[in-house]
């Protein structure tokens, strides 16, 4: 039986689409060498890529991939495994990465609206100032109550349009 080969790519192509979407995620707001490496390891069959690896097709140090990963690490875009049987890390994206940033997201805006809760009572519902909290607010709690339904609907989209919950 003949082994399955890897799928003919140009390496030109798949530059300028690492590039091109890190570029659309900077202008989303991530920084810049997360967004590289991020749209890197997406772009990897195996979303699996050590630091040497990254360092080589990015044109970039092994500190500024460290740096990256830590920030995406943290922001729960990618983790960090150990080869087996060696020392070396690599770094993985996986295929939920996008819930579980936004699932992440989530905690931020309960930290927001209790924050908000707070301003409102400590400027006054009535003032100005107290409305727009509120009315922020009002923003985020809707946010969060959307993002809870539709993250239930992307779970049983996923099952049924890939197989897996």
């Amino acid at each position: 039986m003949a082994e399955r080969s890897e799928p003919a790519r140009d390496p030109e192509a798949v530059s300028r689409f690492v590039e091109h979407f890190a570029a659309q995620l900077v202008e989303a707001g991530l920084q810049r060498m997360p967004a590289r490496v991020f749209a890197a390891l997406l772009a990897s069959d195996r979303g699996v890529l050590t630091s040497a690896e990254l360092s080589e097709a990015l044109k970039i140090s092994p500190a500024a991939v460290s740096g990256a990963v830590r920030y995406l690490a943290q922001v729960h875009m990618v983790s960090r495994e150990r080869e087996p049987g060696s020392r070396r890390e690599r770094y993985r994206v996986h295929g939920d990465q996008w819930y579980e940033a936004l699932t992440n997201r989530e905690a931020v805006i309960k930290r927001w609206e209790d924050a908000l809760r707070e301003g409102v009572t400590s400027l006054g519902p009535d003032t100005p100032a107290g409305r727009r909290l509120a009315e922020t607010l009002a923003f985020f709690e809707f946010i969060d109550r959307e993002v809870v339904a539709m993250m239930e609907r992307w779970r049983a989209h996923r099952a049924e349009r890939f197989g897996r919950a």
